[in-house]
C-alpha cells in the first residue's frame, strides 16, 4: 500500500497489490491514514463548511447542528495537528478565533468533491443493493449461532431452590 511496493499514485486499479496485503503495510498506508481522518462524524463536513470561507468557532458550532463544544474543538484541533486547517487568534476582549482551511486543505476539497459527486451518483443503487435479502438469509453481521446449543425452553423460569426463603 506504500508507494515502495505499490507505487499507488495513479489509478487504485492500475497497480498490483501483494496477496496477501500485510496488516502492517495497511496500517502505515497514507491513503488508509487520510481516508480514516476525512471520514469521522464531523470532519468531512467541517472541511465542507470551511471551504466555503472562514469561520469563528461559534459560527461553525451553530453552523453543524449536533456537535458539542468540545468535539467541535477536539476535530479543529487534529485538523490543525494534520495541517488542513489554520486558526488565527483575534487580540480581543475575549479574544475570538477563527479557522480557515490552509492551501492543503482547499486541496483536498477537489477528490472530496468527486468522492461526494460519485456518492450521489450511486446511493440509491448501494441502498437499493443494501435492502436485499443475503443468499444464506442469515444476518450480515454479528455471531453465527452454535449448532451445538440447545434451544432454551419458553416460559417462566423456575425459582431456584431455596431462593426467596428467609434470609438474614
Amino acid at each position: 500500500m506504500t508507494t515502495g511496493n505499490t507505487g499507488v499514485r495513479a489509478s487504485l486499479g492500475s497497480h498490483r497489490l501483494p496477496d496477501p496485503v500485510p496488516s502492517g503495510e495497511y496500517e502505515r498506508c497514507p491513503v488508509t491514514d487520510v481516508l480514516r481522518r476525512v471520514s469521522d462524524k464531523w470532519t468531512l463536513l467541517l472541511v465542507t463548511l470551511l471551504g466555503r470561507r472562514p469561520y469563528r468557532f461559534n459560527e461553525l458550532h451553530r453552523a453543524v447542528e449536533g456537535i458539542s463544544p468540545r468535539m467541535l474543538t477536539r476535530t479543529l484541533r487534529t485538523l490543525e495537528h494534520d495541517g488542513l486547517v489554520e486558526r488565527e487568534v483575534f487580540p480581543t476582549v475575549p479574544p475570538s478565533v477563527e479557522y480557515r482551511l490552509t492551501p492543503l486543505g482547499v486541496s483536498l476539497l477537489e477528490p472530496l468533491s468527486a468522492l461526494a459527486d460519485w456518492a450521489i451518483d450511486h446511493h440509491a443503487e448501494i441502498a437499493s443493493t443494501r435492502r436485499r435479502p443475503t443468499r444464506d438469509a442469515s444476518p450480515p453481521l454479528g455471531p453465527s449461532p452454535d449448532p451445538d446449543r440447545r434451544p432454551r425452553a419458553s416460559g417462566p423460569v423456575p425459582p431456584r431452590p431455596g431462593a426467596g426463603a428467609g434470609r438474614p
